[in-house]
Order: C-alpha cells, then sequence, then structure tokens
C-alpha cells in the first residue's frame, strides 16, 4: 500500500502543516478511515522520531536536500530543511530520490508564497486550502 505521508515542522519543532498523499493511482475510496487514522498515528511517530535524525545530519552538510534519513520497517523518511530550520519530511515507501527532490523543490516555492502573504505568521499552521491544493497537485505529478 503506497500512501505518503508529507508534514511541515516548524523551527521549534511545531506541527505547521500534514497531509497524506494518495497516488493517483489508487482510489481514495479504496482505502477505509478507520485504517487511515490508525496509519496517521504511526506515521506521525515515525517522522517523529526522525526529527532527531535530521537535526544530526543538517549540520554536516550544506544541501536543503537530505535525501533518506531514517528508514522504519518498509518506509523511509526523506527530509528538506529551510534556511530559516523549517524542516519538510516524507515518509514513502519506495526510493525514487530525483522524484522527491522535485517534490520537496516544488513544495518549497509554495511554502515562499505562503511565507510572504504579510498576514501569514511564522511558524503557525498553515490552514490555506490552496495551499493543500498545490500540495497534492505537485505530490500527483512527482510521487
Amino acid at each position: 500500500m503506497s500512501i505518503y505521508y508529507f508534514a511541515i515542522v516548524g523551527a521549534t519543532d511545531n506541527p505547521i502543516y500534514e497531509t497524506d498523499i494518495i497516488p493517483s493511482s489508487r482510489s481514495s475510496s479504496l482505502i477505509d478511515n478507520s485504517r487511515r487514522d490508525d496509519h496517521k498515528h504511526l506515521n506521525q511517530f515515525i517522522v517523529h522520531a526522525a526529527l532527531d535524525v535530521v537535526e544530526e545530519v543538517q549540520w554536516n552538510t550544506q544541501a536543503m536536500y537530505l535525501k533518506t534519513v531514517d528508514r522504519f520497517n518498509e518506509q523511509y523518511v526523506s527530509a528538506f530543511v529551510t534556511a530559516n530550520n523549517v524542516k519538510f519530511m516524507l515518509l514513502h515507501d519506495q526510493k525514487s530520490e530525483d522524484s522527491i527532490k522535485n517534490f520537496f523543490n516544488e513544495v518549497y516555492e509554495v511554502y515562499v508564497k505562503i511565507l510572504m502573504n504579510p498576514f501569514y505568521e511564522k511558524n503557525a499552521p498553515i490552514t490555506n486550502p490552496q495551499f493543500d491544493n498545490r500540495v497534492k497537485l505537485v505530490a500527483r505529478r512527482f510521487l
């Protein structure tokens, strides 16, 4: 079952945004909601546990894209760290570094546009439905 979990974690390790991304090849009706809720808590736990690894790795490289930083069973955690220490975390089960890097770069552009909004407070949760739609559109294109 290939469901991606994407989260943006703020500079103070607070959750800013999170979503489950279901590839376009699968219908969302095929996955029942109770199972999705169970996996959501597990996905949050895996990504939260990988934050420590991200903080270690980010100081050893100048790149924003940190590639795969952690692994749990058959799932991988890839990370992207912005200049102001906001972390983009993607939980996935397939290794395709180029498409994940492109996904992170496109989402980063959308995130910067949110930051340029004068009404958005830094490190506050992103509740904009247009942002959510754009992230899912980028995911459909690259993941």
